[in-house]
């Protein structure tokens, strides 16, 4: 009788109707035969890890983009000229470029690898009722799960039985806490951090034990339903390759404008057509840079690697400029904003509450001291101390309950080391924590007598409580001190803390069966997951720069607000958070879009709801940074402009999907990466004003010499050599320049806007304006008072615009900059670019072979002179207008 699988919800179901429809046992479980026929029925318990690119895919795709394209036609229609030392060169440009693009994504993969943790694990499951390890890929629907504590799940399942059972489940729903489990069915829509009678595939047991009987295998598990998000949500386009996209074709529409009115014009002149033909693809060559695809492909793997020495691993070239635009950034709460560590955050003692903090493993008092209450205080470290079942090995490690962890380093932080205080105290009896008492007790033996400490829920503790400590003195606990200490702790839960309270019981003789009876009240302490140290002035950071900081999590929503009023991501009045259950389901209307982009905190969200949200802003028209470290974030973490994954905590499906990944889990390396990333955008509207100022003026020369001395215009292959040598090295001097300092004190830029907007054009015509006249001057000059020929002066033209490209890296300053000492002379690198150029230059003239390749002769120390002083004409120009413009502007 074939069973029915995968069952909807199994969290509603009663235990009997769970094994019922799985035709299972809690005591003799599967018989061998019945999961190996499972096992063929439904298939291995394997999760599909997302596909690697291959390497040929990976080549193949630095070659896709408008850019290339332009240049393999080029090179195409050279080859049909028997152009082939112009072919070749084109050639080369397209393959440098795509090397370097290949290169530094292959290292980035080479670092994933280095951070994957590759296990096969084991799954004790009951077989032919008996306790039997099998691999975790033949575990199947309706198995009986075993569970011990240090044991990783590898199936969904329904608890049948739990003893003291507490799972960590962080990952999958953000909880910093561990959940503690009770078999009781649940109503249908209980949210996933609640359902506390199910287990999850790939969560881990962190105290007790317990049965489970599977539920759901591979993609059928929880985190199966998220990697089918992860696969259906597509990568989104980054900015930076729109843009470019956009530049090549207008750059495309500009040269075919130019070829044709050139073509017409020589046409209606009489002109051979082979001449008209030739000059047009002069043109065609001048209108394209190409060394943008370099240069751009050098700035961002220069911003790479600047990003790797920060300890944030990027995986695609183009993450470096997207994350420079980001203006949202969306992030996870568990292990992003916090520690995901449990700590001592508050005491509540009769009289008073007092809040702490851990620095440096010492205990500090933030508002007030403790002399006041130092009585209940040492009973509570002793409670704390003695009725704790975590463990220290012999390295100084804790294994164990997160609280029962965070005693320990109160204990520890508070001057009096944990073995102290259990020194001479020897454990008789406990009383295990479970969901029915919400209490768990143990009675200590010692010289002086027995001790009783308990620690539990404040309602279900009270209850088991007939007196209450003040400091040093004890008193008959009243109704209205039970009322008091009830209102105390609801306050302290409403803020996000998880309460723990805590009583003890001193007397010569305690009998074992009533130790847990007439117990002392102590105190209760508040628990956090508390914010990282470094998060404020991060966040801090990021608000200076523009950008709108959102957490999405899984966890409760009291304690998502808490953390986000101490990280100053929301103020402290703020009480607006939107939690998964008041989400629309389907598609999202737009009030409800209205609300979501109003809402810095979400909790209690799903996979699916981080990623809708994460859609909402993109479709506002944001650049999206999602962070995270869980398996459920992977889906936001690729849908969004740039995922950001934890290196440290992080998953592996979170780290396989996400496009940049921190080293060193830390929110404030994302600032940084940041300003990078704004830092190398300037550095490239730089070098793109500056390589298309220098384009646009040979596709001026190249038009003005075709009708004022054809015969002396500039050659195709004369145009390649300057795009590729002078162009590319002052270019890429640029590109890897020192950027404005001040770029996150300032708001980021509108995504909307081109690399090169309205008043960038005009630079840019005015400085090929001013490039183009200075060649034209020095040809006309030449030809009619030097006696230069065709040759000479289309030689005079080749030396006076290399040498006015060359000077021009000098108007790339910021206009805000001095005149002498600026960002452009204080390069480095352009000194560099200069001097190789230069040396180009001078060598191609020294060498006889590249002399006749590119249609050189030797020029007269006369006609050097004429290039030198005409090359400077543009320079001198733009520098005497940038003067003025700084004292008209003090004026």
């Amino acid at each position: 009788m074939k069973i029915t699988y995968p069952i909807k919800n199994p969290h509603c179901l009663t235990r009997e109707q769970t094994l019922a429809t799985l035709q299972s046992d809690v005591v003799s479980g599967l018989a061998s035969s019945e999961a190996r026929k499972r096992n063929r029925d439904f298939g291995l318990n394997v999760y599909q890890t997302q596909k690697q690119k291959s390497a040929w895919k990976m080549i193949l795709e630095q070659f896709q983009s408008p850019v290339v394209y332009l240049l393999i036609s080029g090179a195409v229609v050279s080859l049909y000229f028997k152009s082939y030392i112009e072919a070749l060169a084109i050639l080369v440009v397209i393959l440098v470029n795509a090397c370097i693009g290949f290169i530094m994504e292959w290292q980035a993969r080479n670092s994933m690898k280095a951070l994957k943790e590759m296990d096969k694990s084991l799954s004790r499951v009951i077989r032919d009722g008996k306790t039997a390890e099998i691999s975790s890929e033949q575990l199947c629907p309706g198995d009986i799960l075993v569970l011990e504590a240090g044991d990783i799940i590898s199936g969904d399942g329904r608890l049948m039985e739990v003893n003291q059972l507490q799972c960590d489940e962080s990952s999958l729903t953000g909880e910093s806490l561990p959940s503690v489990k009770d078999p009781a069915e649940l109503a249908e829509k209980t949210p996933l951090g609640d359902q506390f009678n199910m287990v999850f595939k790939g969560s881990s047991v962190m105290n007790g034990t317990g049965k489970a009987i599977i539920t759901g295998i591979a993609q059928n598990t929880q985190l199966g339903t998220i990697t089918s998000l992860v696969e259906s949500s597509k990568e989104t386009k980054t900015p930076l390759d729109k843009k470019l996209n956009k530049l090549s074709k207008n750059l495309i529409w500009i040269m075919l404008v130019m070829t044709i009115i050139f073509a017409a014009t020589g046409f209606i002149q009489g002109k051979e057509w082979h001449e008209i033909l030739e000059t047009s693809i002069a043109l065609a060559v001048a209108a394209f840079p190409e060394g943008l695809p370099i240069v751009s492909t050098v700035a961002l793997a220069y911003g790479m690697l600047l990003m790797a020495k920060k300890n944030a691993i990027v995986k695609k070239l183009s993450s470096v400029e997207t994350l420079g635009s980001t203006n949202v950034i969306l992030t996870d709460k568990t292990g992003t904003l916090t520690e995901n560590k449990i700590y001592v955050e508050s005491f509540a003692f009769p009289d008073e509450t007092l809040e702490v903090r851990i620095e440096k493993n010492v205990l500090k008092f933030v508002n007030g001291e403790i002399e006041k209450n130092q009585g209940n205080f040492e009973k509570l470290k002793l409670a704390g101390a003695l009725c704790n079942n975590a463990t220290i090995d012999a390295k100084g490690k804790t294994k164990g309950d997160p609280i029962e962890i965070a005693l320990i380093q109160l204990a520890n932080a508070s001057e009096t080391h944990i073995e102290a205080l259990k020194k001479g105290y020897k454990r008789i009896a406990e009383q295990v924590f479970s969901s029915e008492t919400k209490v768990m007790g143990t009675l200590d033996e010692s010289a002086k007598g027995r001790f009783t400490a308990a620690k539990g829920s404040v309602e279900h503790l009270l209850k088991m409580c007939k007196q209450i400590q003040r400091n040093e003195e004890i008193s008959t606990l009243s109704k209205e001190d039970r009322k008091n200490i009830l209102a105390i702790s609801e306050k302290m839960a409403a803020s996000g803390l998880r309460v723990i309270a805590f009583a003890f019981k001193e007397e010569k003789k305690i009998n074992k069966e009533t130790f847990m009876e007439d117990l002392v009240y102590i105190g209760m302490i508040g628990f956090l997951d508390p914010p990282r140290s470094d998060i404020k002035g991060a966040i801090t950071t990021c608000r200076e720069a523009g950008i709108r900081i959102v957490m999405i999590t899984g966890d409760h929503p009291l304690t998502a607000l808490n953390i986000a009023r101490k990280t100053g991501l929301v103020d402290e009045e703020e009480k607006n958070v939107i939690t998964g259950q008041d989400l629309p389901e389907g598609k999202i209307s737009a009030e409800w879009k209205k609300k979501i982009l109003s809402t810095a905190v979400f909790a209690r969200t799903t996979p699916k709801q981080k990623l809708e949200i994460a859609e909402v802003y993109q479709n506002s028209g944001n650049i999206v940074a999602m962070t995270g470290d869980g398996v459920n974030d992977a889906p936001a973490l690729k849908k969004a402009d740039v995922g950001i994954a934890m290196g440290q905590r992080g998953t592996q499906v979170a780290k396989e999907t996400a496009s940049i990944i921190l080293k060193n889990d830390s929110f404030a390396s994302i600032a940084k990466a940041v300003s990078y990333g704004r830092e190398i955008f300037q550095n490239i509207q730089k070098f793109v004003v500056y390589l298309i100022s220098c384009n646009l003026s040979e596709i001026l020369i190249v038009t003005a010499l075709g009708f004022l001395a054809p015969a002396s215009t500039l050659l195709a292959l004369q145009i390649l050599f300057l795009n590729m040598i002078t162009d590319v090295f002052p270019a890429l001097a640029l590109g890897v320049g020192s950027g404005d300092k001040t770029v996150m004190k300032r708001p980021p830029r509108n995504p909307k806007d081109d690399i090169i907007n309205k008043k960038d054009w005009l630079f840019i015509t005015l400085y090929a304006l001013a490039m183009t006249a200075a060649v034209v001057l020095a040809v006309i000059y030449g030809k009619r008072f030097m006696g230069a020929d065709d040759r000479i002066a289309n030689n005079i033209a080749f030396v006076t615009l290399a040498f006015a490209q060359l000077f021009h890296v000098f108007n790339m300053a910021s206009k805000d900059s001095r005149l002498l000492i600026n960002e452009i002379t204080k390069n480095k690198f352009i000194w560099l670019a200069l001097l190789i150029c230069t040396g180009l230059l001078i060598l191609v003239y020294v060498i006889p072979q590249t002399r006749s390749v590119l249609g050189l002769v030797i020029l007269s120390p006369e006609q050097w002179y004429l290039c030198l002083l005409s090359s400077l004409i543009p320079l001198i120009i733009f520098q005497v207008y940038r003067l003025f413009l700084k004292l008209f502007s003090q004026t």
